[in-house]
């Protein structure tokens, strides 16, 4: 049995040689032409299990098994591939080299991909090779994205106790339209025919939500309702949008160079793209100083959106009062707090429910007056509790700004009535 458990091992072993000298004869590079690697393996492992049959070379036990395992090593990401194909894995990490968890529809499993340190190493060079970003000693943290679209996080020691911690995020869904979100059950039709026609109208949007709980998606889903001709310009940490829109351009930050120069911040972002002539302007997530730019922008009179982490309507208001202090000893609450209430038009605050599906929790519009220096609200969608059927229902607010649905020839009352 250990002989013929050898010869196995031999066997997938010669392959992977040959198709390694072949890969390296015809100059063909694995990751960009995944094709012509499938093609090459499946012709190489053919010609090795013809050869095996005439008694040449031990036999493959599974041959089909082994041409796929062999892409994946060269081609991908080796044995994490399985999980990046996998379309209910949402996310992939790696604690230790012995422990591989995903996220399955919102739940963490442990798996049994046992890695070696030298495995986690060369996958992590692998993925920043295409990402163009760093990761030594004296940048112990790196984010980036994947060819695929994927978001990569990186900590290596002695920020980390032993070993290097990997996050590797998934765009699992995506969602270019409120409609999307409707049949996955995250919105009702009633609340996506508001959120489109706010959209539309060019009211302003913060997104909130925990960590996975939809936010990119839901701000590519509003996106979706941005009308056509508009220029939209987008800045973010690193890219996760693909907002469905013509006139569109991208902008991500950039880490500093070997000698500590060339950083580009989210904050330097912004301002550049209010120098390039947008319509809406799209921030990814805000968590820093950032906002105070984002605030005076939408405050200048171009509409947007973006992302927030909170745990409510009520606390991503808060937050945005709060993270603009951030900018500097001489920016104070008197300024932030007006500012935010004549800024911010409306609250989608997204959860996820213990089965895993993501789903607007409520929809809160931002009056525009402050009292006590707290942020007024008034709540136009709610979520009921699970006990009275856990629907999202119509609530008893108005959204602000009720000029920008006349001039979009939107009839507000009739819509938040369903009746348009």
């Amino acid at each position: 049995m250990a002989i013929e458990v050898l010869a196995r091992s031999d066997a997938a072993s010669l392959l992977a040689q040959e198709v390694r000298e072949l890969v390296r004869r015809r100059g063909l590079d694995p990751v960009t032409d995944r094709r012509g690697l499938e093609r090459l393996v499946a012709e190489a492992a053919a010609d090795y299990t013809d050869r095996a049959t005439a008694g040449v070379v031990p036999p493959l036990e599974d041959a089909a098994a082994a041409a796929r395992s062999l892409c994946d090593e060269l081609g991908g990401l080796g044995p994490l591939q399985a999980y990046l194909d996998d379309p209910e894995i949402e996310e992939i990490w790696i604690n230790t080299p012995a422990q591989v968890f995903v996220a399955r529809r919102g739940v963490s499993e442990l798996t049994t991909t046992l890695l070696t340190a030298q495995q986690v190493r060369d996958l992590v060079e692998r993925m920043l090779k295409a990402s163009g970003r760093r990761l030594d000693l004296s940048s112990p943290f790196v984010d980036a994205t994947l060819p695929g679209g994927e978001r990569l996080h990186v900590v290596i020691p002695d920020v980390t106790r032993e070993h290097m911690a990997v996050n590797i995020r998934k765009h699992v869904v995506r969602a270019h339209h409120l409609d999307h979100l409707v049949r996955r059950g995250s919105l009702t039709p009633h609340a996506a025919a508001f959120l489109d026609a706010s959209v539309r109208a060019g009211l302003n949007v913060l997104v909130a939500g925990a960590t996975q709980a939809g936010k990119t998606t839901m701000l590519n889903a509003l996106a979706g309702s941005i009308p056509s001709g508009r220029r939209v310009v987008s800045c973010e940490e690193v890219f996760e949008l693909q907002l469905p829109v013509r006139d569109h351009v991208a902008m991500q930050c950039r880490q500093p160079s070997l000698e500590g120069t060339g950083e580009i911040p989210l904050r330097r972002l912004v301002k550049e793209a209010l120098r390039m002539r947008p319509d809406r302007i799209v921030i990814g997530e805000v968590r820093e100083a950032e906002s105070l730019d984002l605030l005076i922008a939408l405050n200048a009179g171009i509409p947007g959106a973006c992302t927030i982490h909170a745990n409510s309507a009520r606390e991503a208001i808060t937050k945005m009062c709060t993270l603009p202090l951030l900018a500097g000893e001489n920016v104070s609450d008197r300024f932030v707090t007006p500012t935010v209430a004549s800024a911010i038009d409306l609250v989608v605050h997204l959860a996820v429910a213990p089965d895993g599906i993501r789903h607007v929790r409520e929809i809160v519009a931002v009056t525009g007056r402050v009292e006590s220096g707290t942020v007024e609200t008034a709540q136009i969608f709610r979520r009921r509790a699970v006990a009275e059927g856990g629907e999202l229902v119509r609530g008893d607010g108005f959204p602000p700004d009720r000029e920008s649905f006349e001039r979009a020839g939107i009839d507000v009352h009739a819509l938040l009535a369903g009746t348009l």
